[in-house]
């Protein structure tokens, strides 16, 4: 079985596994305990507090731990609006976001709240310009995506950044997919919020970060004692927190290594399947996205019919199409790509990473362009 679904999530990395155990086994006491073992957690707790400052170059009390992306963007905007005690605003976000955006906003427009989705282009960029049309005296946050899950473009982040600092508003992005892959310095890029999980960085499910700007005040999602220094109740899953401080410090080290090895197996699976299928097309910006990801669509074949052939023997997604077999639902991000139904029916996901080998990137490849053929085959009988 060849694994080509790292969008999707990643294999824990050895190192990582090593650093967890001892808090699985030996010091799995509450860090929020005064004895000696407590205080052998804390130093845990805090040593991955210190890598994942470190990671995105923030300071470490920046850093809240969650449970993984979906809390950390839930309570971003949840906390800047009616945690906050607002009761009205407008937020702008883009019209591609995770699931883990869209719904939170949809539950803020059922209380009374305006959201302003940006349009974006056929590459799946958001229009600057509609952006700072769209800022009014109300708005209280931008929120918008780091890198597309499903097609792997990039946003403008310094541009946003930019115009939301001369505006005076808040500024969150979702760097689930970005971190890991490239560099990201809030230092360099401003954001005032940034939220990502462990999971897709190698490190463990179930584990994530929000970064809040200091000086900015976000009331707790989920309140309960004083942990994370009340920013965010529940007793800290060290071994999970642990792992992710690990997973960062790796990440930290080999980046622009990872990078080149990562483009380079994305660029020659692209290459194999766009040589003996021509007719593919790839979505997504060409160059201005992820180096591992490989949006594209094979005309004539349905995403999902070709899952069921490959299933046992090439992982990838077809989430980047459809939302369930025979759904009928084309994803809402090639829609405002506005991608012709047709071909996002005929859309797979494609990510490699870092434990796929050129020899496996190939041999992915001709299972795939085999399945292809015997579909294609078929439809002529």
């Amino acid at each position: 079985m060849i694994y080509l679904d790292y969008n999707a999530t990643t294999p824990l990395h050895p190192k990582v596994i090593q650093a967890m155990l001892p808090y699985l086994e030996t010091h799995f006491a509450n860090p929020s305990s005064p004895h000696r073992w407590g205080k052998k957690a804390k130093e845990g707790l805090e040593k991955a507090r210190s890598q994942v400052a470190q990671f995105i170059e923030a300071r470490e009390e920046e850093v809240v731990f969650t449970s993984g992306g979906t809390e950390g963007n839930n309570h971003v905007l949840l906390g800047t609006t009616i945690l906050s005690g607002k009761k009205k605003g407008h937020i702008i976000t883009s019209s591609i976001e995770h699931p883990s955006i869209l719904a939170p906003l949809a539950f803020l427009e059922e209380q009374g709240f305006h959201v302003t989705y940006l349009p974006v282009d056929h590459y799946g960029i958001v229009d600057i310009e509609v952006l700072k049309k769209s800022i009014r005296k109300s708005t209280l946050l931008v929120s918008i995506m780091a890198a597309n899950n499903e097609v792997g473009t990039l946003q403008p982040l310094r541009e946003i950044r930019e115009i939301t600092q001369k505006k005076g508003v808040l500024f969150h992005t979702d760097g689930a997919q970005w971190m890991g892959k490239l560099p990201f310095s809030v230092k360099e890029i401003g954001v005032d919020f940034l939220t990502f999980a462990g999971h897709k960085m190698y490190g463990p499910k179930g584990v994530g970060v929000i970064y809040i700007r200091k000086g900015i005040k976000l009331p707790p999602l989920l309140k309960g004692a004083s942990h994370e220094k009340g920013r965010r109740g529940g007793t800290e899953n060290l071994p999970a927190i642990v792992g992710l401080g690990k997973a960062a410090s790796l990440a930290k080290q080999s980046i622009k290594k990872n990078m080149r090895d990562l483009q380079k197996k994305r660029d020659f699976l692209e290459t194999l399947l766009l040589k003996d299928f021509p007719e593919a097309t790839v979505h997504g910006h060409r160059e201005n996205r992820l180096p591992n990801t490989l949006s594209i669509a094979f005309p004539g074949v349905l995403a999902m019919e070709l899952m069921e052939i490959v299933q046992n023997q090439v992982a990838f997604s077809a989430g980047a199409a459809c939302h369930g077999k025979g759904s009928g639902k084309i994803s809402h991000v090639l829609k405002a790509m506005k991608v012709p139904k047709t071909l996002a029916k005929s859309t797979v996901r494609l990510s490699t990473g870092q434990f796929t080998s050129i020899e496996e990137t190939e041999k992915g490849a001709q299972k795939i362009l085999r399945a292809l053929r015997k579909i294609l085959k078929s439809r002529k009988k």
